[in-house]
C-alpha cells in the first residue's frame, strides 16, 4: 500500500508545487511507482509534468464530484514511473460543492482507496488555503511534507497550519504525522535566511530537512517546459538539492 504524503503550506508563493513535482519525479527516479494528485485549482504541478490543461476531458473536480472513476481519470507525465491526477480551473468550485456532500473531508481519501496498492508513493499537490479541498489532503495521506521560504514573513500563519493538522489528526485522520519541513529558495550568503533558518529548526528539531532548496534560475525555467527540473538540467544546483532532499525522504519512509 501506498504511502500518501501532503505538500501543504497556505501561504502562496512559497516552492510548494515546485518541490511536490520535483521529489515526486526523482521519487519516481529511483524506482518507486509513484502518483501525483494535482489538487491546487491552478493546475501548475499539471502543466509542470508535460499535461495540457486545456485538452482534459476529465480531471480530478470529476473524481471528487463522482462524475468519473479515479481509474480513468490518472495519465501518464514526462518522467517514467509518474503517473498524475490531473487539475484545471474547473477544480475552483469543487470547495462549494463538497460542502453538500456526505462525508465531505473523506472524499479524496476514498476516491485513492481503489488504487493506493498500485503505487508506492502518492504525493498530493495541495492549493494555498486551509478549504475543505487540504482537509480532504490531510485525511488522506500517511504523512505531510511542509515546505517553508527562507524570507521574512515564512512563520507568519504558520500556527494556522500547524493548528489545522492538529485538528485533523484528533478528528478525521489519527495516523497523520509531520514528515519534514523543506526550506525553500534558501540562500546561504543571506542573514535573514540563515536567522530564519534557525527559527524553523529551532520549532520543529528533526523534522526539518537537512537539504535546503536553493534560489536557482534554472528551476523556475523549468515549469515553462513543461518537465521537471531532471529532465530540464539535471546538473545545476537545484536539481541536485532536489535529488539529495528525496534521498533523504526516501533513507526516513523505506527502510531497507
Amino acid at each position: 500500500m501506498a504511502i500518501i504524503v501532503s505538500f501543504s503550506n497556505q501561504k502562496g508563493g512559497v516552492g510548494k508545487t515546485t518541490t511536490c513535482v520535483n521529489m515526486s519525479s526523482y521519487i519516481a527516479f529511483s524506482g518507486k511507482k509513484t502518483l501525483l494528485v494535482d489538487l491546487d485549482p491552478q493546475g501548475n504541478a499539471t502543466s509542470g509534468l508535460g499535461v495540457k490543461k486545456s485538452e482534459l476531458k476529465s480531471s480530478v473536480y470529476s473524481v471528487l464530484c463522482g462524475e468519473d472513476d479515479i481509474r480513468d481519470v490518472i495519465c501518464k507525465t514526462c518522467v517514467e514511473n509518474l503517473d498524475i491526477l490531473p487539475s484545471n480551473i474547473d477544480l475552483v468550485g469543487a470547495e462549494v460543492e463538497l460542502v453538500y456532500m456526505k462525508e465531505r473531508e473523506k472524499i479524496l481519501k476514498n476516491a485513492l482507496a481503489s488504487i493506493a496498492h498500485k503505487y508506492d508513493v502518492i504525493t498530493i499537490d495541495c492549493p494555498p488555503s486551509l478549504g475543505l479541498l487540504t482537509i480532504n489532503a490531510l485525511t488522506a495521506s500517511n504523512k505531510v511534507i511542509i515546505p517553508i521560504q527562507s524570507e521574512f514573513y515564512a512563520l507568519e500563519g504558520l500556527s494556522q497550519l500547524m493548528n489545522t493538522i492538529k485538528l485533523v489528526i484528533k478528528h478525521l485522520n489519527a495516523s497523520l504525522k509531520i514528515d519534514g519541513v523543506v526550506l525553500t529558495m534558501f540562500d546561504n550568503r543571506s542573514l535573514i535566511s540563515k536567522q530564519i533558518s534557525s527559527q524553523i529548526r529551532k520549532y520543529f528539531g528533526a523534522k526539518v530537512f537537512e537539504n535546503p532548496i536553493p534560489r536557482n534560475i534554472r528551476l523556475s525555467e523549468a515549469p515553462s517546459h513543461g518537465v521537471p527540473i531532471m529532465l530540464h538540467d539535471p546538473r545545476c544546483a537545484g536539481a541536485n538539492a532536489y535529488l539529495s532532499l528525496t534521498d533523504e525522504f526516501l533513507k526516513r519512509n523505506f527502510k531497507e
